[in-house]
């Protein structure tokens, strides 16, 4: 009892955050997810395929975007300069993650058909799923060997942060069109509860990535002790001020990353990685080593991360202080498994209204 009136308390709390925070008020009150479904979505999935999803609503532009298209044509150009690109992995352990972050960058959208996603995927039989659960969606899916990878990975303190589908990231530039010059990276554990615009059009000044940085946070932990006591690798650092960075969420100039070859600059580093042993964390310090120090800061508000419990099991997490719009579960808990095991963290009711997972009903 004492745990459901917490649970109450902390729901509340940040239900009435979303209410009042006006950058969580972008989207169209029509189109807003009604708070009736959450029910629905927070009970366990009666003997579903673990590849079965709803079908979502469908979702069109306002008056006042560029395009207001009734559906989206299958010529659609990838090149075409109004369109908002949004890269993000698709994998089976994933997948159901990765469907509700779609849903959720569509319902919050003021130009949901102006969005283009490139899917990233290591297994080719996910298009027709993403296809007959978002049938109006602009998307391509792009395949990711992972043999380019395989032997740069090194062991990690997870077995989840080994998977070659993590560094995909790191080919972006390489994957897709040379004509797309900006795409906004996001992990699959996330949900976008801003109009995601507003972070597309997101100033990089002179720098090849932005992204949410946090300064305050022990940055030599990200490395072994080796690392720091070897000047040929902590001299990396010279002349630059790093910070850690969360690389779930980022917004990529690849014309910058293109012209100075960065995919094989993460590449070096991983190679140092496998004789050397320089850090634990799998796919993230090569980008720190790479980039800490040279990102273009984006506001905090854009990556509420930590929220699967920071790799400690049963651990909840709290809110940062600050408006919200992008809501990220990192660390080991994910929010559709704890509510799946009824032992749901606070805040993965705020994860639910987007779950499509489940047979049509």
């Amino acid at each position: 009892m004492l745990w459901l009136m917490r649970f109450s308390g902390f729901f509340s709390a940040a239900m009435l955050l979303i209410l009042l925070s006006p950058s969580l008020q972008s989207f169209h009150p029509a189109e807003a997810i009604r708070s009736s479904h959450l029910d629905a979505v927070l009970r366990l999935p009666l003997q579903t395929s673990p590849l079965s999803f709803r079908r979502a609503a469908p979702f069109r532009n306002a008056d006042k975007c560029a395009s207001n298209r009734t559906s989206i044509p299958e010529n659609t150009s990838v090149c075409d300069p109004s369109l908002v690109h949004v890269a993000i992995t698709l994998d089976v352990e994933y997948l159901r993650g990765s469907i509700a972050a779609v849903h959720s960058i569509l319902q919050h959208s003021q130009c949901p058909e102006n969005i283009f996603f490139h899917f990233l995927v290591s297994e080719t039989s996910l298009q027709s799923l993403v296809k007959s659960t978002f049938p109006q969606l602009n998307f391509k899916v792009y395949y990711f060997d992972p043999e380019i990878v395989r032997n740069l990975i090194s062991t990690s303190v997870r077995q989840a942060l080994e998977q070659p589908l993590n560094y995909a990231r790191n080919y972006l530039a390489d994957l897709l069109e040379s004509c797309v010059g900006r795409v906004i990276y996001l992990d699959s554990d996330l949900v976008v509860v801003d109009d995601i615009a507003k972070l597309w059009s997101t100033s990089l000044g002179s720098r090849t990535i932005g992204a949410p940085e946090y300064c305050h946070a022990n940055f030599t932990k990200y490395f072994t002790a080796g690392f720091w006591s070897d000047a040929r690798f902590a001299g990396a650092f010279m002349g630059r001020r790093p910070c850690y960075f969360n690389t779930g969420v980022m917004v990529i100039d690849l014309v910058r990353w293109r012209k100075h070859g960065y995919s094989r600059r993460i590449e070096r580093w991983m190679e140092i990685q496998k004789s050397d042993r320089i850090y634990e964390l799998g796919s993230l310090p090569p980008f720190l080593l790479v980039f800490a120090g040279h990102v273009w800061p984006i506001e905090h508000r854009w990556n509420q991360h930590g929220l699967g419990g920071d790799n400690v099991k049963g651990s909840c997490r709290d809110l940062h202080a600050g408006p919200v719009s992008l809501l990220h579960w990192s660390g080991s808990g994910k929010p559709w498994l704890r509510l799946d095991s009824r032992r749901p963290c606070p805040l993965d009711a705020l994860w639910a209204p987007y779950d499509l997972y489940g047979h049509s009903q």
